[in-house]
């Protein structure tokens, strides 16, 4: 217990820094693949506290690989993510606004990733040092995974072997659903994702008549017929698009499917035909077979929908991950940390926030403002009963995100820890989204989330370096699910088999001649 308290001890003694480090990330608010700011920072951190790191790891400029040894152990991996999303850009405020000089739809932290990336540090850093102190072994691996709203760099990590030789990983983040608070993932874990972008070009509008000409008095392109291009296709795809989604994919426990237009128009005068359109779709399924099943039927629509507009049509990958894997040994093990951590407890000062937002929102003021299960634990095998209960008995995974490529390379537990929420009294309407968002911003609110994780983290690593046991039994289950390991019969190999997709019109902030503005998004002043 001795390097635990050291660990504990380093966590709370350096609050301040590290909530200030949360505050940082949070302003930041950058979105995927364009989070420059917030990896240099952590970039910058990491090799202060010793770590050697490789900036722009797997071909990411916004990736990172940060490595500590202390002599020859087990190597421990673990991550901080820090995109943003677009369209959520609140204060850490007890009113609705966004932060300053920027636009309510640039980028904001919603699960927060701010507190997700620093709660997996700070155990981490907490680890690194009751390990100098005590002289534990053992090999620290610490990854920056931008775009994890896209589902972006850990598919690309994992085909580039990042993850090859970790002994066992820990993936880290904020309750989102219940029963996920103050537990870890037993049986059901995470499904797999795929996320095609569809480019519609018109390279010959001309082309569309028979005979390429007008007919008119003169033989000028403006006389030509007006080609429908690519606006067309993208539209004709949206809509057949929505009939997969509405009678296949509905949004639900089996599967769902989300799209968002980047790029339309590039016309600038309305007797021209668009040249270029793109649109993403994002499918969150709980298999392989029903990810490539999707994307048969994309790929038709998207050719039927050229064909019709006189385009011509490419598909690009923004993301294909696995299913997740389970792995019971360290899942126990995580929790038995968790317990001796205790859930995050919010004492006056974050109640009287609560009370602000309360009043805000035009909800009455109540003694515990709190939604209850933020401060309790939940057994894990207790939580996986509440979620099998809802869903088919043959749906092996549910929800999605990509800390599953981790758990095809060794063991790997998933942790979610409470994050401030308010409660909710029955017949009254929930909180609006940026009330959430703005208390995963405030330290006072968002720090005993951090605090605990990071408690937690710290503690698992510590007894996988110095109890051979721990890692060994994760290890043993982790050949017995694959079937031989790496390589086994029942292992799924990396999906990724392309190049990072960071060239696309992603959403991000430039200095312009009137400060700092959002692209692609609309700018405050608009």
């Amino acid at each position: 217990m001795i390097p635990k308290k050291t660990a504990q001890d380093w966590i709370d003694a350096r609050q301040v820094q590290w909530s200030d480090w949360t505050s940082t990330i949070f302003g930041y608010g950058e979105t995927a693949w364009r989070e420059y700011r917030s990896a240099a920072f952590y970039i910058d951190l990491l090799r202060a506290e010793g770590f050697e790191v490789e900036a722009g790891s797997g071909g990411m400029p916004t990736a990172f690989c940060a490595v500590w040894e202390n002599g020859s152990g087990p190597t421990i991996g673990g991550y901080a993510e820090y995109d943003a999303v677009p369209g959520n850009c609140q204060a850490a405020d007890i009113v609705e606004r966004p932060r300053e000089n920027l636009s309510p739809h640039a980028g904001g932290h919603t699960d927060p990733h701010s507190a997700l990336g620093i709660g997996s540090l700070i155990g981490f850093l907490a680890a690194k040092r009751a390990m100098q102190e005590h002289g534990i072994k053992g090999r620290l691996k610490f990854f920056g995974e931008p775009a994890e709203k896209v589902r972006g760099s850990k598919p690309i990590h994992a085909a580039a072997g990042y993850y090859d030789d970790l002994d066992a990983a820990i993936s880290f983040h904020p309750f989102y659903m219940l029963p996920y608070c103050n537990t870890v993932r037993w049986d059901t874990h995470c499904g797999a994702a795929y996320a095609p972008i569809y480019t519609f070009e018109c390279p010959d509008p001309a082309g569309w008549l028979a005979d390429g000409s007008s007919g008119g008095p003169i033989p000028e392109y403006h006389s030509v017929a007006r080609v429908p291009g690519a606006n067309d296709a993208v539209m004709q795809m949206y809509m057949s698009a929505k009939t997969l989604k509405e009678h296949v994919l509905s949004s639900g426990m089996n599967w769902s499917m989300n799209e968002t237009i980047l790029t339309m128009g590039q016309a600038t005068a309305d007797n021209l035909p668009a040249r270029l359109a793109q649109i993403q779709y994002m499918a969150r399924v709980p298999t392989i077979a029903m990810g490539e099943r999707v994307l048969r039927a994309l790929d038709h629509f998207a050719d039927s929908a050229a064909r019709l507009a006189h385009c011509r049509w490419k598909r690009d990958w923004v993301a294909k991950s696995r299913p997740g894997l389970a792995n019971h040994a360290l899942a126990m093990l995580t929790y038995a940390n968790l317990a001796a951590a205790g859930p995050p407890s919010w004492g006056a000062a974050a109640i009287a926030i609560a009370h602000d937002l309360q009043r805000a929102i035009g909800h009455p003021v109540t003694p515990r403002p709190f939604l209850a299960d933020i401060e309790q634990l939940t057994l894990p095998e207790a939580a996986e009963a509440r979620v099998r209960a809802i869903l088919p008995p043959n749906q092996t995974h549910f929800t999605s995100d990509d800390y599953t490529e981790f758990c095809w390379h060794a063991p790997t537990v998933r942790l979610y820890i409470g994050r401030p929420a308010l409660a909710v009294a029955p017949g009254q309407r929930p909180p609006p989204d940026w009330v959430m968002n703005a208390l995963g911003g405030i330290p006072a609110t968002i720090d005993p989330m951090t605090r605990t994780a990071g408690r937690t983290i710290a503690g698992t690593i510590l007894d996988l370096a110095t109890e051979p046991a721990y890692l060994a039994a994760a290890k043993t289950e982790f050949v017995a699910r694959t079937g031989g390991g790496v390589g086994g019969k029942h292992w799924l190999a990396p999906l990724c088999d392309y190049p990072p997709p960071i060239h696309f019109k992603w959403p991000e902030y430039v200095t312009t001649a009137r400060g700092v503005d959002d692209w692609v998004i609309p700018g405050a002043a608009q």
